[in-house]
């Protein structure tokens, strides 16, 4: 496997955040009330406190702040953080009176603050353009305890306060980037995986297709044969019972190939297949030479040896070796290179088997054949698999370069 596209493994503490991270999430998912109660109850205490433990005396303007006031301005500060996911919009116009109060009284309490979770889920949630109303109810307090306290410069409070709006508002801005960064990636991942299955599936329906015509030939040209012998025997049968035995052994053997033909693409064919395509007649051996007249005007020379037999082969099977020497042929032409050169070697056996040998010289930089991507390789084993046979495809062996297809067809079971 290539270093450079190789996955590597996660580091175990990076894999446990993410982990962490994903289980949170989905609990959020399923639960996102419970999750809002303890949030929101983890702030409503850190205000109690802050009243209770005296805590906003540190940086009150007015510590003579009666103690009920206290109480509902941080209640009510921290409370409508409840709805801060589904209405933030609402939960800071909610608490921006209690604000107000706050500042206007001079108790200062910090959880004033807590307005800047609204705005940080306004600019997670919401149109952008919310933002600018969000700053003036957030700042509004400012003005209010600098005009009434006239602590701090003017600059200073109101610097600081947008600056604090500015980091909350980016903060929720960058979530909400990478959030839909991360659903765009995994929805384009989901798009590309079922568009990969739909290829395949198309490919592969195609293919079955296609080898569905070629077989409805072969199996209409057998049955017409049958019919044929058939009629003579019987006409044959009063005059000459030689012949009539000739015609019924010729019927047999012609229906075990009907018969092995049939079941061959009943085998592969898992599902209707629905063809209206006109059929056309299909190639076999002896249309090699048209075929490699082609291939050589096209400029590739191509050399073919017959080792041992005699091409007699049932049309399917010559059908078989026809387009996988077409595919080999084909592949050497787009990938071969310039000056490359072919040779096929066939030898025929007895009882239909045949082993074909596809060789060339590409260039020496061609180490990876036809595209990974294309659909004449399957197209290919699929028409091998129909007999039981093997393909073998790949470069050939050093110092040899190019490349070599193999196909062997092995003997017909008798029925």
């Amino acid at each position: 496997m290539d270093p450079v596209t190789e996955d590597r493994a996660p580091e175990p503490l990076t894999e446990y955040a993410h982990r962490l991270t994903r289980r949170v999430r989905a609990f959020d998912r399923r639960h996102p009330l419970l999750w809002d109660l303890h949030i929101t109850g983890f702030w409503v205490t850190a205000a109690l406190i802050d009243f209770a433990g005296g805590g906003w005396r540190h940086i009150a303007h007015n510590l003579d702040v009666p103690g009920w006031l206290l109480l509902t301005l941080s209640l009510g500060l921290s409370i409508p953080l409840l709805w801060r996911r589904t209405h933030p919009r609402a939960v800071l116009v909610a608490m921006a009176p209690f604000a107000l109060v706050n500042a206007w009284t001079g108790a200062a309490l910090q959880a004033a603050l807590l307005q800047l979770a609204a705005v940080y889920h306004i600019a997670l949630r919401r149109d952008l353009r919310n933002l600018s109303w969000a700053t003036v109810l957030v700042i509004a307090p400012v003005l209010v305890s600098v005009a009434r306290h006239g602590e701090g410069s003017w600059d200073q409070q109101i610097g600081s306060q947008l600056m604090s709006i500015t980091v909350a508002a980016l903060i929720g801005i960058t979530v909400r980037t990478r959030r839909n960064y991360t659903e765009a990636l995994e929805d384009r991942a989901r798009r590309l995986e079922t568009e990969r299955d739909q290829q395949a599936r198309l490919a592969t329906a195609a293919e079955r297709a296609r080898i569905a015509r070629e077989m409805h030939d072969i199996i209409g040209h057998n049955l017409s044969v049958i019919t044929g012998l058939a009629d003579g025997g019987r006409y044959a049968a009063a005059k000459s019972p030689e012949r009539a035995a000739q015609a019924l052994d010729a019927i047999a053997t012609t229906s075990r190939q009907a018969l092995t033909e049939l079941r061959r693409l009943l085998d592969v064919m898992r599902e209707d297949e629905h063809n209206q395509a006109d059929l056309t007649p299909q190639p076999g051996l002896t249309d090699l030479d048209h075929l490699l007249d082609g291939v050589r005007s096209a400029g590739l020379p191509v050399r073919t040896t017959t080792t041992h037999g005699s091409p007699t082969l049932p049309p399917g099977r010559q059908l078989t070796v026809y387009r996988v020497i077409q595919e080999a042929l084909t592949n050497t032409l787009k990938h071969a290179g310039p000056d490359a050169t072919a040779q096929i070697e066939l030898s025929y056996e007895d009882k239909g088997a045949v082993t074909v040998t596809i060789t060339d010289t590409g260039n020496a930089g061609r180490t990876d054949g036809p595209p990974p991507g294309g659909r004449g390789l399957p197209g290919m084993r699929e028409r091998t698999a129909l007999y039981g046979g093997t393909l073998e495809a790949g470069p050939r062996p050093h110092p040899e370069q190019g490349w070599r297809v193999r196909l062997h067809l092995p003997e017909e079971s008798p029925q």
